[in-house]
C-alpha cells in the first residue's frame, strides 16, 4: 500500500468513499459533476501546512482516505495534537486490515511531527468503528458535541 497526499483528481474518489455508508450517503453528493465546494475545500486543505488529505493506493487504485489536521495549543504544555477525520476504506477492502494499517501509519506521522496526542471522533451510530478505534488504544475519554450551522 502506498500513502500519498491526495491530488485534485482524487477528489471524486474521496467523495465516493465518504458517501459509501449510511451516514455519509446523507451528507455527500456524488451525482454528476461534483459541486465546486468540494474542490474549494480540497484547495484550502492543500494550502494549509497543518492539514493533509491522504489517500491510500493499492495496485494503482485508491482504497482509503483520511484527513490529518495538526492543532497547536497551550494545553499539554504547548503540545501539538493531530486530529484524524474522514477515515474511510473502500467497501471491498473492509475487514482486511487496511484501516488498522492506515491508523497505525497516521499515529507514526503524528509521532514524527512531534505530536503530544492523536484524537478523533466517531459517530455514536458507528459502533463497529468505535470498537475498532478502541482496539488501537483510543479511549472514549470525552463527550464530543457539534452544532450544525447548515
Amino acid at each position: 500500500m502506498i500513502f500519498r497526499d491526495a491530488r485534485r483528481d482524487d477528489v471524486p474518489t474521496v467523495v465516493h468513499l465518504l458517501a459509501a455508508d449510511a451516514l455519509g450517503a446523507t451528507r455527500e453528493t456524488t451525482e454528476g459533476p461534483l459541486p465546486d465546494t468540494y474542490y474549494r475545500a480540497f484547495e484550502a486543505i492543500e494550502r494549509d501546512p497543518n492539514n493533509r488529505l491522504v489517500v491510500v493506493e493499492d495496485g494503482g487504485a485508491v482504497i482509503g482516505c483520511l484527513q490529518l489536521t495538526y492543532i497547536p495549543g497551550l494545553t499539554y504544555q504547548g503540545g501539538l495534537r493531530m486530529v484524524v477525520e474522514g477515515v474511510r476504506v473502500a467497501e471491498s477492502r473492509r475487514g482486511a486490515g487496511v484501516g488498522r494499517h492506515m491508523l497505525n501509519w497516521a499515529i507514526e506521522e503524528a509521532r514524527a511531527r512531534g505530536c503530544r496526542l492523536v484524537q478523533l471522533t466517531t459517530n455514536k451510530a458507528r459502533t463497529d468503528a468505535k470498537r475498532f478505534y478502541e482496539s488501537l488504544g483510543f479511549t472514549a475519554s470525552h463527550e464530543g458535541m457539534k452544532l450544525d450551522l447548515a
